[in-house]
């Protein structure tokens, strides 16, 4: 076991000889428009951010009782195509129908492959090194938002234009991170990535802070907000900064090649910008205001999302 359980590791690393084996179990319990397609891309994206390649894909489906034949074929559909996009194979799962559901729900076994040391974790960030976030938040959150609470936005006061477009966040910019772990591996000297998810790019901060042992300086004017997603959460009473950013990608790295990543990055097309450095050991993880006021990270005791699915959102 190179890489096991632990604060901020979303991922197993396997030693197999030449190559290293990874593994990721993760579930989906928001969505309930393309869940099929958040399933395959929120497992493999925690596979992209050890460095590897996922490469195989066990989904178990729960259903609630009386769920239409339709609405399985499209749940299928979207698993065959979200596979695929990324040339990941469906090689087994499972099926039922399930009682007390409210919606479907997937998890999800994903499995990929590396070079024997070929992976990064979250805890390799060192003392110095650069921050970059790619793409910006809230992808996964904003398109949740919008699918899932279009409605109650639009009678709050977002323009239908701005739901629509972050209904599409799932495809542009896209969910997926793995071609932003692929471009930062082969451009520079990445030393950590993490894939923020629940509680936003916040949780996933304070994450790389406690998995390093290392504080961490992040500029919150630094961090690209996607303006669709901070209408809906404006809206919506949802702190942008707790919200489930499935769709960016952290990456730590070497100052000295943090600007090659960066520009890699923006040739292959994936936004990305600098917006902090790794501190000393056991400093804490702090943000530091536009006018140079610095502040301990925001804490989230779950993802901003899970209220206005509760009966009290």
């Amino acid at each position: 076991m190179l890489t096991g359980p632990g604060v901020g590791e979303d991922a197993a690393v396997i030693s197999f000889g030449a190559t290293s084996l990874i593994a990721k179990a993760d579930p989906v319990t928001f969505a309930t428009d393309l869940i099929g397609w958040y399933a395959v891309h929120v497992n493999a994206n925690d596979i992209a951010a050890t460095g590897a390649t996922p490469k195989w894909f066990m989904p178990t489906v729960l259903l609630p009782e009386n769920t239409t034949v339709s609405t399985v074929e499209s749940i299928f559909t979207q698993l065959r195509e979200a596979a695929g996009s990324i040339g990941v194979e469906l090689i087994g799962g499972h099926t039922e129908v399930s009682v007390d559901l409210p919606r479907p729900i997937i998890t999800g076994a994903m499995l990929g492959e590396a070079p024997a040391s070929g992976t990064v974790s979250t805890s390799g960030a060192r003392p110095g090194d650069h921050i970059i976030l790619t793409k910006g938040i809230a992808v996964e959150g904003g398109s949740l938002l919008a699918r899932e609470f279009g409605d109650r936005a639009l009678s709050a006061g977002v323009a239908q234009s701005e739901i629509d477009a972050a209904s599409d966040y799932l495809f542009s910019p896209g969910i997926s991170v793995l071609r932003d772990a692929q471009v930062a591996m082969a451009s520079g000297l990445v030393t950590a990535m993490h894939d923020p998810t629940e509680g936003g790019l916040a949780t996933a901060l304070a994450e790389l802070n406690t998995a390093s042992g290392n504080g961490l300086v992040v500029e919150s004017d630094a961090v690209t907000v996607l303006e669709e997603c901070r209408s809906l959460c404006d809206a919506l009473e949802a702190d942008i900064w707790g919200l489930i950013a499935s769709g960016a990608l952290l990456i730590a790295c070497s100052p000295e090649t943090s600007n090659t990543v960066v520009s890699a990055l923006e040739a292959d097309g994936i936004s990305a910008a600098h917006i902090g450095e790794i501190t000393g050991a056991g400093e804490p993880a702090l943000l530091k205001a536009p006018d140079g006021r610095l502040e301990p990270l925001p804490v989230f005791a779950r993802d901003e999302i899970a209220w206005l699915f509760s009966p009290s959102g």
